[in-house]
């Protein structure tokens, strides 16, 4: 990887930054593998947990809830019939697994706390980092699912703000197969909302700006196998449908400052016994 830190400037204008070449084709191929190998393991029977791309509206369960310390999986909304089968196989049909590759798997801690990543998020000067979340996402061939206009520290909220996403391609992302979009500078608008949980238990939207995103804004980021994309968490961005033939696999991870108050709101909550989230 090249020497980023004279691009700093960029990613404190845009609210993002792309670093190519960030990791060996080797590297993402070992990923995809072992993504593979833990699906092929994955056993659904009893476990039908379904992550739909709009917030809003999604039913949150217990599986999803208690996720923060568990290697869990979970579906594309289109990946079912009506009676609730699967319209084709189950490694077509994961829309990703999350939240704790980065500390229970070894192939995917090995890289999380890799000298690139620990380089990159020392030159971010993020005071005590902690890996909050990893996610490996398919976004599967004819049915990965929109993944709307969002900002991380909606749903990982911290005082100060004080995230950053890293977000891996671990294949070529074009527009046909759901790359990411995002609004340029964007970061500067402030905090639209935070999800919350709610007193009377599930998830609430607490709205601060109702106005739209200035979606007209928004551009591709088009990007090559290997290549990292970092956010500012306060960054709007999303990701279109897949419908082509291709997938769209990548690996993200977020990254918090141990300095700042991590909010007991927030759905993402480490278990009392754990210590709190994993340091780089």
């Amino acid at each position: 990887m090249a020497a980023w830190t004279n691009q700093l400037q960029d990613y404190e204008r845009d609210g993002f930054l792309v670093l190519r070449d960030f990791v060996a084709p080797t590297t993402c191929d070992e990923l995809r593998l072992r993504a593979e190998e833990l699906v092929q393991e994955f056993d659904p029977a009893g476990v039908i947990s379904i992550f739909t791309t709009h917030e809003q509206s999604r039913v949150t369960d217990d599986y999803f809830l208690e996720s923060a310390d568990k290697i869990r999986f979970f579906f594309e909304e289109d990946a079912f019939f009506p009676n609730g089968t699967l319209k084709q196989s189950k490694e077509q049909s994961i829309n990703k697994i999350g939240h704790a590759l980065h500390t229970l798997d070894p192939v995917f801690r090995a890289f999380s706390h890799s000298s690139e990543v620990r380089k990159l998020v020392a030159d971010l000067a993020i005071a005590d980092p902690r890996l909050a979340q990893s996610m490996y996402i398919f976004k599967q061939p004819k049915i990965g699912g929109e993944v709307g206009c969002h900002q991380d520290s909606t749903f990982l909220y911290t005082e100060p703000t004080d995230i950053a996403g890293l977000w891996l391609a671990l294949e070529d992302a074009t527009i046909n197969n759901g790359c990411l979009w995002a609004i340029p500078g964007g970061h500067r608008l402030g905090l639209k909302s935070r999800w919350v949980r709610a007193p009377e238990g599930g998830m609430r939207f607490d709205v601060f700006d109702s106005e739209p995103w200035p979606e007209e804004q928004l551009q591709p980021l088009e990007v090559a196998k290997g290549t990292l994309i970092l956010l500012h968490g306060l960054l709007p961005h999303k990701s279109l449908a897949n419908r082509s033939t291709k997938s769209r696999h990548a690996y993200t991870l977020h990254v918090i400052s141990g300095k700042s108050r991590y909010a007991p709101e927030n759905w993402l909550q480490p278990r009392s016994d754990s210590g709190g989230f994993a340091r780089l």
